[in-house]
């Protein structure tokens, strides 16, 4: 290959380059902005914070991963086999790990719709206590001897007895 027959291959690759780099940009643009959304809708629902973040930061991330396969796409790689390899690790780690997801995304029900606050007395598998932590993964509730850590399933999956105060 002599040095024209090499520029001319850049010179055709060049509108593919620029329309990549700007759909990089575009999709960078979308994700920050629904990052954004997120975080508000989230902090008007609930004062925690750590659920808005995490939560904003996966659907960016997630954007962001679209954008790279869209441009990978867009330049002429095959992106089939990366498809199907982000498929197939998906599903080993949703297998692997069902029962964390499972909390995580019960968390984030917990989160949502409120169905107790800090401070109430309730009642969940037989667990009777004072609710004095919930995260994204257990909800700690507090009796006269012990602290009890009820995985986030169990509270949207059972019945839960909330005793106001």
């Amino acid at each position: 290959m002599d040095y024209n027959q090499f520029l001319e291959k850049i010179y055709n690759y060049v509108p593919n380059i620029i329309s990549s780099i700007l759909i990089l940009l575009i999709f960078f643009i979308f994700s920050k902005v629904v990052k954004r959304a997120i975080e508000r809708i989230f902090d008007s629902k609930n004062s925690n914070n750590a659920i808005s973040k995490v939560l904003s930061n996966i659907v960016k991330n997630i954007i962001v991963i679209v954008g790279v396969i869209t441009v990978l796409g867009t330049l002429g790689v095959n992106v089939s086999a990366i498809v199907a390899g982000l498929g197939l690790t998906g599903f080993a780690f949703g297998f692997a790990f069902k029962d964390m997801l499972s909390n995580f995304i019960s968390g984030v029900i917990v989160f949502i719709y409120e169905p107790f606050k800090l401070g109430d007395l309730v009642k969940i598998e037989g667990n009777v206590g004072t609710v004095v932590d919930i995260n994204l993964r257990y909800v700690t509730l507090e009796t006269d001897t012990e602290n009890i850590l009820v995985p986030n399933s169990l509270c949207v999956s059972k019945t839960v007895v909330v005793n106001k105060k």
